[in-house]
């Protein structure tokens, strides 16, 4: 097996550094990585500037780009070889419910979806890197399991407690919940005198109920949530067709 692995937190955090070892137990892998942080990125590619792809060390690159960009150049030009799988992470924060818009974790899977590819996006649900074993341990279990059943490609994602490995749980397969809506920027003035902004922290659940991964992530299993990209609203389009004529 052959695996791209990614993420958004750059080719030297602590969680891409456990995903890999883990895979490489298991696969034949490669990373392809953001040079440095990348988060809330989401499904940018890089169009206005150059890329440049530096190899780190063996089997290990990193690229001045977003995670969409570290997929995409792997995918169309690098790799002489397509992958099995494309695995992001481990990323550092949990990406639930509407954070999934914004994640350059979930992007990078995304990327490796729409080329037809198997994919899979990490993340631990807080952040500091506690138990970030046992969470490569999680992920290892879940890219070995074949879902026979389930339509190619496909795309999963997956959020993990801090906790190890023993006191998990065990895995459910949930829906996104929904949040509240973010809080307000924090302005503040810098050293010029001259006013900034800083994006406010994400709102809180406001649908946690049971069956979502709010719901999993808070009883201490590991949440699971097959993802599709289609965004068209069906149930609006005879009521769209009305308001065209």
């Amino acid at each position: 097996m052959r695996i791209l692995i990614s993420n958004d937190d750059g080719y030297l955090a602590p969680g891409i550094i456990a995903l890999t070892e883990a895979l490489a137990a298991i696969a034949e892998v490669v990373v392809v990585a953001p040079d440095s942080n990348r988060s809330a990125s989401s499904n940018s590619l890089t169009l206005e500037r150059p890329l440049f792809v530096i190899r780190a060390q063996d089997n290990v690159y990193h690229v001045n780009g977003t995670p969409s960009d570290c997929v995409h150049i792997a995918l169309t030009g690098l790799l002489p070889w397509k992958p099995d799988l494309v695995v992001s992470g481990i990323n550092q924060g949990q990406n639930m419910g509407d954070d999934t818009l914004y994640s350059g974790t979930v992007a990078a899977a995304t990327e490796g979806y729409l080329f037809g590819i198997p994919s899979f996006a990490f993340s631990q649900v807080e952040k500091g890197w506690r138990e970030v074993k046992a969470a490569a341990q999680v992920a290892r279990d879940i890219v070995q399991r074949s879902f026979d059943d389930m339509p190619r490609p496909f795309l999963l994602n997956v959020n993990i407690p801090n906790r190890p490995h023993g006191e998990l749980k065990g895995m459910l397969a949930t829906r996104l919940g929904k949040r509240h809506q973010s809080e307000g920027v924090i302005k503040m003035l810098d050293p010029h005198g001259r006013e900034m902004y800083w994006i406010g922290p994400a709102g809180s659940a406001k649908d946690g109920s049971e069956g979502t991964d709010f719901h999993a992530i808070e009883n201490g299993y590991v949440s699971v949530t097959p993802l599709q990209l289609d965004l068209t609203q069906r149930a609006h389009i005879e009521t769209l067709k009305k308001g065209l004529t």
